[in-house]
């Protein structure tokens, strides 16, 4: 039997560029339900792949605003209506090589393709769908279906055990300081892509395994390649 291998897809700002109606639909809430008008994008970098609660109380932090439970419940769930208003006005397409790299795992028989997100069901779907992603061929992990938000391991733990896999034979792609810090705990190799028009990104994802700016720069023989360097 050949060696099998797993990709595993981060979606916000891996497969699609949401990060900025992320950031567009949390500023309009914080307006809209705190009455605070001056938040800007990099207030919420400290909450980034860690899911809603934890993006919201990152601005909230910034600003010397102290939630409730309930009030950061509302929020995200504001935030999350919002985000698929926006969503479903403006569809955002696959960042380039996303399609093309997960259309050649599921093709490969000796690769196995993931999608392991701390979104919601809901609104991960909803970017999916509209970057035309075949997730109903994947295995598909999402914050709905773990008690720990990234940097925990437990999201890509759960990916890897779906795919029936080894972690050190599997490489995450993440975008984000918390996600290569939880696909390292998970004992995955990681590739840290970019994709971000903010100059420090590459410095932030420094700890990846390989770091790019797109996914157009890799392929199958990458990962594997990836996979065989003995940490």
């Amino acid at each position: 039997m050949s060696k099998l291998y797993g990709i595993i897809f981060d979606v916000d700002g891996v497969i699609a560029d949401t990060e900025a109606v992320n950031a567009k639909a949390s500023i309009k809430v914080f307006a809209d339900l705190f009455g605070v008008k001056n938040v800007q994008r990099k207030d919420f970098e400290k909450g980034l792949g860690r899911g809603a609660e934890e993006y919201v109380k990152a601005a909230a932090t910034v600003h010397g605003i102290k939630l409730t439970d309930q009030q950061v419940e509302q929020a995200t769930k504001l935030r999350q209506q919002y985000f698929l208003k926006v969503l479903e006005q403006n569809p955002l397409p696959a960042f380039p090589g996303v399609l093309e790299l997960i259309e050649a795992g599921l093709e490969h028989k000796d690769f196995r393709v993931a999608i392991a997100t701390s979104s919601t069901r809901r609104k991960s779907e909803a970017v999916l769908r509209s970057a035309k992603i075949p997730y109903e061929k994947m295995v598909y992990i999402t914050g709905s279906d773990v008690k720990n938000k990234k940097p925990h391991s437990e999201l890509f733990q759960k990916a890897v055990e779906a795919m029936a896999l080894n972690p050190a034979d599997c490489v995450v792609i993440e975008d984000a300081p918390n996600g290569i810090e939880a696909a390292q705990a998970a004992r995955c190799k990681c590739i840290g892509v970019t994709n971000s028009q903010s100059p420090d990104i590459p410095g932030k994802l420094a700890k990846a395994d390989l770091v790019v700016n797109s996914l157009t720069e890799i392929n199958l023989s990458s990962l594997i390649e990836i996979i065989g360097i003995i940490a």
